[in-house]
């Protein structure tokens, strides 16, 4: 038998059931790697292991459970809710809050019979690109433990690709799943917004904000994507509209034309990646009905636009840490209060204090930034423009799905760059550059390792489908996956 590694969920489901495994043997496998890997990696913020120890043993009592995750060990990016478990987005200001309730998305998976490992480290309040702005400290990519593993979601990320989980959830913003997928040679699914429940998951940028699973298959993306997808009342945003089967797949897209979009070849792709590309590009080219050339020429614009309007949204979305309902609060003595109060208002230096104390820099510089942008006499000329250009983007992607089914492009410019290597905060936005048209656009897209490496890493190619579309891309990216 393979190892458990190389076994996607329906086939551990089905060794199970033959007797091959038992649920206490994936869990222990899973616990061994994690005791193995985490002293450097630092994939997990928390873990609960022996809770899990316990689910497992129950499982394996009832051999006739027919829940599709019934014993899997499933990791959470802790910017999810999950009750009675730390929810500390990575971040000092939240570093003592324990979550009342279940996300939505989380209570689905527990009732399709998860075992929930742990919750995984993220760039503080999902804002990086690499996995480094974390209070908890940085992750390592597994691959290389010199290199990063990607951001925001890198720790679900490290965690899946190590063995330290089946699968994992994790958030996707501008690329937050794709890209650590990419770098840590793993399957990202960040699905249609509106698709998957944001209740539960705190907040970034909320017209951006997506969850998705984060696995080593591309059948266990669209396993998790079927128990987690749906419409829910509790959401705003959730799309009313019946889930479609993902499952299962088959592989056939003789009926597909894809789509290669000119603008994704340009000078801010490497030289390597672009061939790897490419010829991942034939490849299903002459699997399916043909490839065609599209543009899509609001493209290069897309990194400016997502950050001006990302940022503004997560100024006003992170106003409610101040420190006196939850979370991190400064320790300001009597006597120090009184002093201030001579001069200032106490309660706006403290709430100054506790923000200045419990925000990370990266979290910091993204506030201001955002906050400049909403300000008055800027509003119209910064984040008006930027949902302005938004829409000039959707409106590229509707004319290019007038002749293509689905869009192939990369999903990062380069492969994982090394720890601190990229200082220039700007520098490490463009990381995004790939990614975000998705977000902006509200659209599907799927990351899925390459055949070829490229200097022994791996390569994510990005498959981006039309709204709702997710049937099509997890068909695609299976099609590349079994070639």
């Amino acid at each position: 038998m393979k190892e458990i590694t190389e076994l996607s969920i329906s086939e551990l489901q089905e060794a199970v059931k033959k007797g091959e495994l038992t649920y206490s043997d994936i869990f222990e496998f899973t616990a061994k790697r994690i005791i193995e890997e985490e002293k450097e990696v630092r994939g997990y913020i928390s873990l609960f292991l022996e809770e899990a120890r316990e689910q497992a043993k129950k499982a394996d009592k009832e051999r006739n459970n027919t829940l599709p995750l019934a014993g899997i060990p499933l990791a959470i990016k802790d910017n999810i809710a999950v009750k009675d478990k730390p929810l500390t987005c990575g971040s000092k200001i939240l570093s003592n809050f324990i979550s009342p309730y279940d996300a939505t998305v989380v209570k689905r998976l527990k009732s399709a019979g998860c075992l929930v490992l742990g919750k995984t480290n993220l760039d503080e309040f999902a804002m990086g690109s690499s996995n480094e702005t974390s209070y908890f400290g940085p992750v390592r990519n597994p691959i290389d433990k010199e290199r990063v593993p990607g951001g925001s979601s890198g720790g679900s990320a490290a965690v899946v690709k190590y063995g330290g989980a089946i699968a994992a959830l994790g958030s996707d913003t501008g690329g937050s799943i794709r890209q650590p997928a990419a770098f840590c040679g793993v399957c990202g699914l960040k699905p249609t917004y509106g698709r998957v429940s944001r209740f539960g998951l705190v907040a970034f940028a909320s017209s951006l904000d997506t969850i998705g699973p984060i696995a080593r298959t591309v059948e266990d993306c669209a396993l998790i994507l079927q128990i987690i997808a749906g419409y829910d009342e509790r959401d705003a945003t959730s799309v009313p509209l019946p889930t479609e089967r993902y499952l299962p797949l088959t592989g056939k897209i003789r009926d597909l034309t894809i789509g290669v979009a000119k603008e994704f070849f340009t000078s801010a792709l490497s030289p390597k990646i672009k061939t790897v590309i490419e010829e991942a590009i034939t490849e299903l080219g002459k699997v399916s009905k043909g490839v065609k050339v599209i543009s899509l020429p609001h493209l290069p614009y897309s990194a400016a636009c997502y950050h001006l309007i990302a940022m503004a949204e997560a100024s006003s979305n992170l106003a409610r840490y101040d420190g006196v309902r939850y979370g991190y609060r400064t320790q300001v003595h009597t006597e120090e209060f009184k002093k201030i109060a001579q001069y200032e208002d106490p309660l706006q230096v403290f709430y100054e204090k506790t923000r200045g104390e419990g925000f990370g820099r990266e979290t910091k510089r993204r506030i201001i930034i955002g906050t400049f942008g909403l300000s008055k006499g800027y509003y119209e000329e910064y984040y008006g423009l930027g949902v302005k250009v938004r829409g000039l983007i959707k409106g590229d992607f509707l004319s290019a799905f007038q002749e293509v089914d689905v869009i192939l492009g990369p999903t990062t410019p380069t492969v994982a760059f090394k720890l601190g290597e990229k200082k220039d905060p700007l520098a490490m936005y463009l990381s995004d550059i790939f990614t975000s048209i998705a977000n902006l656009a509200g659209l599907p897209a799927i990351s899925v390792p390459c055949k070829r490496k490229v200097d022994n890493l791996p390569v994510g190619l990005q498959i981006i489908g039309k709204p709702c579309a997710e049937k099509e891309i997890l068909e695609v990216a299976f099609a590349y996956e079994r070639l």
